[in-house]
């Protein structure tokens, strides 16, 4: 096993006031009424002996060594992103009356309404019904409640009492964090929604050198407030990427399925950071005895036990939990399905894909921003598929249930009483949804077949994606498991309906036996650090000790480049993030905080994509096929999805350090001169390359673009996700990054400078900056990947190689199969069992 990864510079304090020789009151040795407060001590008579107490500024001191700075600036984040101090109350009262409201409601359903009158049961239809025929007077209905109904309103009006505690609270602490908006950083809440969240954490910086919120650091750092902010979410992240966490279940005659909920997710982090048997002490220190390796048993023992119990009484309490959900289900949604049927129809991100997906140190609005620029090709290529066995069903579904309908329609039109015929109104509904239901499965008839292009573009947004599937995303199989990822609302409101029968199931049998890797997992990748505590490892974002020798660019995957352009890493395979994890969160952090001071083998690991880039436009130009002119071709060919400047850019702009030839040689050297075409854009012809083992193809990307139905772009000078991020709710509490752009990043590096930045959106040209570095770091391990397969195989097996097991993709590039790719994959941690 190994040991607990902490460097000798690196290490825990306990952070809290304790010992602290500035925690009491200040004394000074000068008269308040000679020198001004605010004035140096440099004329005060050293040994005058006068102690004169001196009452600190409030305004200033009331925020100095916050002990719990975890949850300080969790709620700060919270107050920035929920839109202030009213918004939220208004918010969490109003969630108490609708709590008021559904309980009252549902028990005056049951036992307040006289349904015999209700139903004509024995009464002429002639007679005309009130109100006051069917429903019972408050007394009458008291007095027929149930003793079983009177237990049930018990437990509501407790549970309402604890929830208005929780808010009285709630109001208590966030009422310190408008002052602190207030006082110290001089945001009133009507500027919040037109300050981004970086702004904000700027302020803060600021704020710590003259308040001194955390003691152990003079200041502090955009990582320091990440931590602090995501240190449990970024365990869940690394637990998800280590395959330590129970995602997918094989129940009999259904097959997998997903199973991550919110239930499930929230119990797993009450066993494991927040309930009272929990490993963390507190938010910010792990216990002691999960650091040494020789309680390991012991304490998964223990977790096993806690688990145990914790399903147990999901179990028990699963039938209320169960009700309560159904009438919340009722309430948000019965209206929304009654007006708009076709909303199950549409697909969202279920809990496990965004937990999959997720950059260690990513804040929730920066992951929301990052999935909505992706629904859109997703969508898309969800759609692509189609059976024609159900297309077949369907238009036979569509035209009796739509005729049928029709009729019934007309002939209300004709005599309304046609609608008081007993359930002639069920028949019309049911009629309905078969039909918008129908509709779903009959493919458009103008589709254009290219999954490899939309995966390319849900690739390049959610940066994330099982590498085995490349060449393969035309197959079911993987349309299938991204539909775990990107689930069809009706399947994902029923995953969380289920979600208190499953999650007791799942506890018991799936992450219950798990106890003693999560044990392994908490010794092994928890480190100290100063004036921070304990944090997961692999969100230092140490790409040394973290990282993947196959997803950087060093010289032994690249023997053309003649230097060293990183350092290796010196983890073994278990310590190294799955999926290229550590590499991709860290230029993810870099792009969003690009005035973050990154240690020394974070910048050379930046800087040298940046140089291995360039180097590969130098080799372009002589004929060599580069991993930087394939992710070229694949952000141009992303159509709508692609920035108008990058279009502009592809198409004429010049590269860095090729200011007298420009792209045009290129153009000139791939395509001929007499055809100086984009060879970037979304209609793009290739030359064969004998280079490859099969040839490139050409294909028309029209379905990437926006729909003929709709507008080509609501927002056309925003570029990537603008139309989406316009929408969100906040406006710009919901942008990523700074104002400005970063200099790190590799856009910035190939446009030549900040002259592209002169007329671009700063959250454009980060999006669009790291759709790039994406695409460019899997494009080398891919490369890296079939090299390496090439060069252990002898020369039979490897012309069996080509002919059996590689796919050849949408752009031409020949492709391992899923055994092959899933072999170069490592070995997952402490061989976790199978979900």
């Amino acid at each position: 096993m190994l040991k607990t990864m902490a460097s000798p510079d690196v290490k825990y304090s306990s952070v809290t006031n304790d010992g602290n020789p500035f925690k009491g009151q200040h004394l000074v040795t000068i008269e308040d009424d000679i020198l001004p407060t605010d004035s140096d001590n440099d004329d005060a008579p050293q040994n005058s002996g006068i102690m004169i107490h001196v009452v600190p500024d409030t305004s200033k001191s009331r925020w100095n060594h916050i002990e719990d700075l975890d949850s300080f600036f969790t709620r700060m984040y919270n107050y920035h992103q929920r839109h202030g101090f009213h918004v939220m109350m208004l918010q969490e009262i109003l969630e108490l009356v609708q709590f008021c409201f559904v309980v009252f409601f549902v028990t005056y359903i049951i036992h307040g309404i006289n349904y015999p009158v209700l139903f004509r049961e024995g009464e002429p239809l002639k007679i005309k019904i009130t109100l006051e025929d069917v429903m019972y007077p408050i007394g009458h209905c008291i007095s027929s409640i149930t003793a079983a109904s009177w237990i049930i309103l018990f437990l509501a009006m407790l549970f309402w009492q604890f929830r208005t505690i929780k808010v009285i609270y709630h109001a208590i602490q966030y009422y310190d964090i408008k002052k602190f908006y207030n006082t110290a950083l001089k945001i009133e809440d009507s500027e919040l929604d037109n300050l981004t969240w970086h702004e904000v954490q700027q302020k803060i910086l600021e704020v710590q050198a003259e308040q001194q919120m955390c003691i152990h650091k003079d200041q502090l750092t955009e990582l320091d407030i990440y931590h602090r902010i995501l240190r449990f979410k970024n365990y869940m992240v690394a637990l998800m990427n280590k395959n330590l966490l129970p995602s997918t279940i094989c129940p009999p005659f259904i097959g997998e399925s997903v199973c991550f909920s919110r239930g499930l997710r929230y119990n797993i982090e009450m066993i494991l950071f927040r309930g009272p048997w929990a490993p963390f002490q507190n938010n910010w220190h792990l216990k002691e005895e999960y650091k040494r390796a020789s309680n390991r048993n012991e304490l998964a023992q223990k977790m096993s036990r806690q688990i145990f119990w914790v399903a147990f009484g999901n179990f028990l309490l699963s039938p209320l939990v169960l009700l309560w959900s159904m009438m919340v289900f009722f309430f948000s949604y019965a209206d929304l399905i009654k007006r708009e049927p076709g909303t199950l129809g549409t697909r969202c991100w279920s809990q496990y894909g965004m937990l999959y997906m997720r950059h260690f140190n990513e804040l929730d609005h920066e992951l929301h921003a990052r999935l909505n620029r992706a629904y859109r090709p997703a969508v898309k290529y969800m759609t692509s598929f189609s059976s024609p066995m159900m297309a077949v069903i369907a238009r036979n579904v569509l035209f009796m249930g739509g005729g049928s309908l029709t009729v019934l329609v007309l002939l209300a039109i004709y005599d309304e009483d046609v609608v008081q015929v007993a359930h002639v109104l069920t028949l019309m509904s049911i009629l309905g949804a078969m039909v918008v239901i129908a509709r779903v499965f009959i493919p458009d008839e103008n589709l254009i077949w290219c999954p490899e292009q939309l995966m390319t573009a849900v690739l390049a947004h959610t940066h994330y994606l099982p590498m085995s599937w490349r060449g393969l995303s035309h197959t079911s199989r993987v349309r299938d498991q991204f539909g775990h990822f990107f689930q069809l609302r009706a399947m994902y409101l029923l995953n969380e309906l289920l979600s208190p029968i499953t999650t007791p199931y799942i506890l018991m049998f799936y992450l219950r036996p798990r106890s003693l890797d999560i044990i392994d997992f908490f010794r092994n990748f928890t480190v100290s650090v100063v004036g921070v505590g304990d944090v997961c490892a692999f969100a230092q974002m140490d790409v040394r000790k973290h990282g993947n020798p196959a997803w950087q660019p060093t010289n032994s995957a690249d023997p053309e480049v003649g230097e060293v352009l990183t350092p290796l890493p010196t983890g073994n395979q278990f310590a190294q993030g799955e999926q290229g994890k550590t590499e991709l969160s860290l230029v993810h952090f870099t792009l969003t905080n690009p005035g973050w001071k990154m240690p020394t083998e974070a910048k050379q690991f930046v800087h040298s994509i940046k140089r291995h880039a360039m180097n590969d436009i130098d080799r372009t130009r002589v004929g060599a096929n580069t991993a930087m002119e394939q992710s070229l071709f694949s952000v141009g060919s992303m159509g709508g999805e692609c920035p108008s400047y990058v279009q502009s850019f592809l198409q004429g702009r010049k590269l860095h350090d090729l200011n007298q030839t420009g792209l045009s040689s290129l153009q000139s050297h791939y395509y001929g001169s007499s055809d100086l075409r984009n060879p970037f854009s979304p209609t793009m012809n290739l030359r064969p390359d004998p280079s490859e083992t099969s040839y490139r193809q050409s294909y028309h990307l029209a379905n990437i673009q926006e729909d003929e139905t709709e507008p080509p772009n609501a927002y056309p000078s925003l570029g990537v996700g603008a139309s989406m991020g316009m929408s969100m709710v906040g406006g710009m509490s919901r942008r990523e990054g700074p104002p400005y752009g970063s200099q790190d990043g590799l856009l910035y590096s190939i446009c030549g400078g900040a002259s592209v930045m002169d007329n671009v959106l700063a959250n454009e040209f980060t999006a669009t900056d790291m759709c790039l570095n994406t695409l460019y770091l899997h494009e080398l391990y891919h490369r890296r990947t079939r090299r390496r397969l090439e060069q252990i195989q002898s020369p039979w097996q490897q012309a069996r190689h080509t002919d059996s097991t590689m796919t050849t993709d949408d752009v031409g590039f020949s492709q391992p199969s899923t055994s092959a790719s899933g072999a170069a994959e490592r070995t997952p941690l402490l061989a976790p069992k199978k979900s």
